[in-house]
């Protein structure tokens, strides 16, 4: 499956509370990843982290493939960190129903705060689906109609699906459903083409040079002289010197009738600058204050 295509799409590094996330999966070795990534951050921020993964796997192994380099032995003492499920969390219920669910993780939010944590987030792997033996109509429906939940911006939600469990349909459904779409592993680098630009979303840095440079020559050869080249650097965390240079090589080197706009943080503008942006004809930096970098 190609990365999802879209505005919404963000790396797992950008969300926070108020984010509720899609997120999808085809492989056993790097399907906690972006899980373990998300979870980390929560406990970093002062949150609590809720955890029901696969039923099949055992809390221990979850841990163990999310926390990798060093198990979180005190955020679980203290229960900032919760392994659970979803028969646990809809309780003495045994039937789901969207309602109980999202009645249920809003108690769990309020008690997140009452315990001194800024907020609550959580992890779902869609495998409960199968679980409980529900129908998918059903879980499309809770997905799409959520948002109470993030208003307050004291929860966060990464729903995940395996792609070998659902039909591609009903993947590409959620995953449009869903406010946020994840890039599939943390690190990586999406480039996003629309109409008059190119969005770039995750770390731009050695490791994905390649995309990055394809994207942007991509882009430069297809701009044409009249409406101004777009690239869309706001959802980038971490920009390279390397890459930073290269971005600057390609538009000096370009058509000099295409103009090009460069979307950024204020610190992604001060590296631009100081690797020459200025002096590079026909480039003109836009800084987002609120913007990543």
């Amino acid at each position: 499956m190609a990365v999802p295509v879209g505005a919404h799409t963000l790396s797992v590094e950008q969300m926070g509370l108020g984010d509720h996330a899609f997120a999808h999966y085809a492989d056993d070795e790097v399907r906690w990843g972006v899980l373990g990534v998300f979870a980390m951050l929560g406990l970093a921020r002062n949150e609590k982290v809720v955890v029901m993964a696969d039923p099949d796997v055992p809390h221990d192994e979850v841990v163990r493939q999310m926390f990798p380099d060093e198990r979180p032995v005190q955020a679980l003492e203290r229960g900032q960190l919760r392994l659970t499920s979803m028969r646990e969390l809809i309780s003495p219920h045994r039937r789901f129903t969207a309602g109980q669910q999202l009645g249920r993780l809003r108690e769990e939010t309020l008690r997140a705060r009452d315990e001194g944590y800024a907020g609550l987030r959580s992890v779902i792997d869609m495998a409960w689906v199968e679980d409980l033996g529900m129908d998918i109509e059903g879980v499309m429906h809770r997905e799409t109609h959520a948002e109470a939940l993030f208003t307050d911006r004291s929860y966060a939600e990464i729903c995940t699906y395996d792609r070998r469990r659902f039909s591609a349909g009903t993947v590409e459904a959620m995953r449009v459903g869903h406010p946020v779409a994840l890039l599939e592993h943390p690190g990586d680098l999406g480039a996003f083409h629309f109409g008059h630009g190119v969005r770039m979303v995750g770390d731009a840095d050695w490791s994905t040079r390649a995309p990055w440079s394809s994207a942007l020559r991509s882009a430069l050869r297809g701009a044409g002289a009249g409406r101004p080249l777009l690239l869309d650097l706001t959802p980038v965390p971490f920009l390279s010197v390397t890459c930073a240079a290269d971005l600057l090589r390609q538009v000096r080197d370009a058509d000099p009738k295409v103009r090009v706009e460069v979307r950024c943080s204020t610190f992604h503008a001060g590296l631009l600058r100081r690797l020459g942006a200025l002096a590079v004809a026909g480039l003109c930096l836009v800084e987002d204050e609120g913007a990543l970098g």
